[in-house]
């Protein structure tokens, strides 16, 4: 994810910030984020008492739910079990979701229905399918 908030950090006259949900240090108290977290891109940080994510990014300890939740429609790249998850999520929570990859293997686990762009003119005409504001 860093690299993505670099790149969007990096576009001149943006909309828009970047903002990372942290997650909490597994079995530390005062919930401080692991090392690595944020990345150095991140503008608005939200600290979180939620530990899980990857393979146990479904888990009602995870701060996925966030990320899916917050979110109008999610694009996901080639990743792991993490973003795996994140779409299993967006599936149930009905947010609009579109995978950008070259073939679906790039995103093991990614969630059935899923479906799959394959250059930035279709992620940007299902943004704007699925975002109306954007329209």
């Amino acid at each position: 994810m860093a690299a993505v908030a670099a790149g969007f950090a990096g576009v001149e006259r943006r909309a828009g910030l970047v903002i990372g949900v942290l997650p909490c240090g597994e079995g530390d108290p005062r919930c401080a984020p692991p090392a690595g977290y944020p990345n150095p891109w991140v503008e608005i940080a939200i600290a979180t008492h939620l530990p899980h994510s990857g393979e146990l990014g479904t888990q009602l300890t995870s701060r996925n739910h966030l990320n899916v939740l917050s979110s109008d429609a999610l694009v996901a790249l080639p990743g792991g079990a993490g973003t795996a998850s994140e779409t299993l999520l967006a599936v149930r929570y009905g947010r609009p979701t579109a995978a950008w990859l070259e073939h679906p293997d790039e995103l093991p686990g990614l969630a059935p229905g899923v479906p799959v762009v394959r250059s930035l003119a279709e992620v940007e005409r299902f943004l704007r399918a699925a975002v109306p504001v954007l329209g």
